[in-house]
Order: structure tokens, then C-alpha cells, then sequence
């Protein structure tokens, strides 16, 4: 099989996942804009092709969002897939370094906190959820 192919398949699987697990992706900077500065708490999930976030963090992402406090809005920016989307996206994450995967929690367009891939690589999904589900019971409202 051609490699390129078959990054292809991958990339396209790890699209699948986040949507379906309902995250509306940010393919550009005008979409990241516009999701970023919505009024409300938004979890960036800053999807990766690496192991741990097949493994890890896209499980968490679904995983984390089934709880009684969540944020607003679900959104995700591809890192090495969508480049200037992500890239705007860090443009927001201030104070943090480019990381992916990742997780940043935003509230009305300012940085509230981030799960970097330190926090992800190395961890169970279940350990990753529930440092999620910390942060939305801190800073989300009951749905």
C-alpha cells in the first residue's frame, strides 16, 4: 500500500472519530474565529494522527462530554492536517506552548485552562476523562 494512502485513511478515521463523537471541526482560521469568540465555554480538542491520541485523547474527547456539567461548544482543530486552522487556534491558547493532542477550555474567547499532551501521553482514556470532567465541573454549567 502507498504510504500516502494510507496516512490518508488515518487522517480521514481520525476525523470520523471527533465528529461522530460531536465536535464540529475548524478546518480554517475564519471557522476557528468564529467558534473561538462564542459567548460560552468551548472545549478545542487539537486532534493528532500519534498514537496517543487514537489511543487516548479522542477516547477521552468522546468519553468526557456524557457528564452533568459540560462546555457550550465542541470543537476541534487538526495539528499537521489543517495548519493555519491550528495555528490560529494557539494564536488563543496564550501562555501554553504548540502541543498536540491537546485540550484547551476557552470561556467567551479567553484561555481558561489546557490539557497539554504531557497530561494525555502516558495516561489511561479514563485518567484523561476524568481530569476532563475536573475542569467542566470548575468552570461549566449544568446542561
Amino acid at each position: 500500500m502507498d504510504f500516502n494512502l494510507f496516512m490518508q485513511d488515518v487522517v480521514d478515521a481520525a476525523r470520523k472519530d471527533i465528529k461522530e463523537a460531536g465536535y464540529e471541526e475548524l478546518r480554517s482560521p475564519e471557522d476557528v474565529d468564529s467558534a473561538l469568540t462564542r459567548e460560552g465555554t468551548t472545549l478545542v480538542m487539537v486532534n493528532s494522527t500519534c498514537g496517543c491520541a487514537g489511543g487516548v485523547a479522542r477516547p477521552a474527547a468522546a468519553n468526557s462530554i456524557h457528564y452533568d456539567k459540560r462546555p457550550d461548544h465542541l470543537v476541534t482543530v487538526f495539528a499537521g492536517q489543517d495548519r493555519e486552522a491550528t495555528e490560529k487556534a494557539r494564536e488563543y491558547f496564550e501562555g501554553f506552548p504548540p502541543s498536540s493532542p491537546s485540550f484547551a477550555l476557552m470561556r467567551d474567547g479567553k484561555i481558561v485552562t489546557m490539557l497539554e499532551r504531557h497530561d494525555i501521553e502516558g495516561h489511561s482514556p479514563m485518567e484523561v476523562t476524568s481530569r476532563l470532567q475536573h475542569v467542566f465541573e470548575e468552570n461549566c454549567k449544568e446542561l
